[in-house]
């Protein structure tokens, strides 16, 4: 998913250019300069270090107590926070794609760590008035303040304290994020914050986990839960079914982004950009405005023909655009993975669908 702006043809559009503010997925530049001025002095090999363990700490399934001063956070924010606004960023922008009337005048990012899912809902939505936060490290709210900075600093209420207790007397919000979150709990503490999450939603609640199948797994049972308690998907799937996809295979996304010099030192990669999987539900108490297909898999190309995985409000299966065909090759040539489509062509069995 990008924020590259497309016009459609053939009569299954794309869906980019319904909401033309769609955000870009670096990080605002304001950000960038508050992280730059924040980094000053600080050692390289030590952020590297610190952001190294760090990770290490998240992947062998342990949480944010690993942060515990402001070197760490920082380290922290410098190495990850590019890829998490990233993926926050296509979401709400697909997110934007199927109710591009939503104008919410309030926001609650719950585990916020240093407010990446704030700076990236502040981008996407101008209307914007109160801002709530809510996580349980205090060092990482401590640099969410500093970066905040002048501006934006006034108008955030950063909350500290444990989401599974503070949440519950926090104040419901026409828009909620948990970004990167629901991962750090069992399975019973997942499931009574899901109902909490939804009972502080106004309007949309929006979701992200890491795109591997054990984040998949934890958005689809959120999904199921919460559609029992009366939302509605938004985003990404046309419809509100059980999820047609059958293991191995699982909905995720990528973004790709570039990498700054300091980014690839902290993360000792030579490549100059990186592509952050995710996987992320939209939930609404109002239905989406129409319902859109899913690009779920990078289109493959040859000369003969362009081949993109869908999943439509009839199921899974692959739509091609044969080259005779000028106009829907040319589309197809266009559509990336995530991409929305209005009124997809008729569907072939997916091949890889055991």
């Amino acid at each position: 998913m990008d924020a590259r702006h497309k016009a459609g043809h053939n009569g299954f559009p794309i869906a980019d250019g319904i909401r033309p503010e769609m955000i870009a997925p670096e990080l605002p530049a304001e950000l960038k300069v508050a992280l730059e001025h924040a980094a000053h002095g600080m050692s390289r090999s030590d952020a590297a270090t610190r952001a190294a363990t760090i990770s290490r700490t998240y992947r062998d399934g342990g949480n944010s107590g690993g942060i515990k001063t402001l070197d760490d956070a920082l380290a922290y924010a410098l190495a990850r926070m590019p890829a998490t606004y990233a993926a926050v960023a296509a979401s709400l922008n697909a997110l934007g794609e199927a109710r591009p009337d939503f104008a919410p005048q309030s926001l609650l990012d719950v585990g916020a760590g240093p407010g990446t899912a704030t700076w990236a809902a502040i981008q996407a939505y101008a209307s914007l008035q109160t801002l709530r936060a809510l996580d349980a490290n205090a060092a990482l709210r401590q640099l969410a303040l500093q970066l905040a900075g002048g501006e934006h600093a006034p108008r955030i209420g950063y909350e500290h304290g444990d989401i599974r207790t503070k949440l519950s007397v926090m104040p419901e919000a026409d828009l909620v994020v948990a970004s990167y979150v629901i991962n750090e709990l069992g399975d019973a503490a997942r499931r009574d914050l899901a109902t909490t999450l939804w009972s502080k939603t106004r309007d949309t609640l929006l979701v992200i986990e890491p795109g591997t199948p054990a984040g998949y797994a934890r958005i689809i049972e959120l999904r199921r839960q919460l559609i029992l308690q009366g939302a509605h998907v938004i985003a990404p799937c046309p419809h509100e079914r059980e999820c047609p996809l059958v293991a191995p295979d699982w909905c995720h996304f990528a973004q790709r982004l570039a990498r700054s010099r300091m980014h690839k030192q902290l993360k000792g990669a030579e490549l100059p950009f990186e592509d952050e999987k995710f996987s992320y539900v939209a939930l609404s108490r109002s239905p989406p405005m129409r319902r859109f297909a899913r690009v779920l898999a990078q289109p493959e190309m040859s000369k003969v023909a362009v081949r993109a995985k869908l999943c439509t409000v009839d199921g899974v299966g692959v739509a091609t655009a044969p080259r005779r065909d000028k106009a829907a090759y040319a589309h197809f040539r266009r559509l990336d993975w995530g991409d929305a489509m209005i009124d997809p062509p008729t569907l072939e069995a997916d091949p890889t669908t055991p």
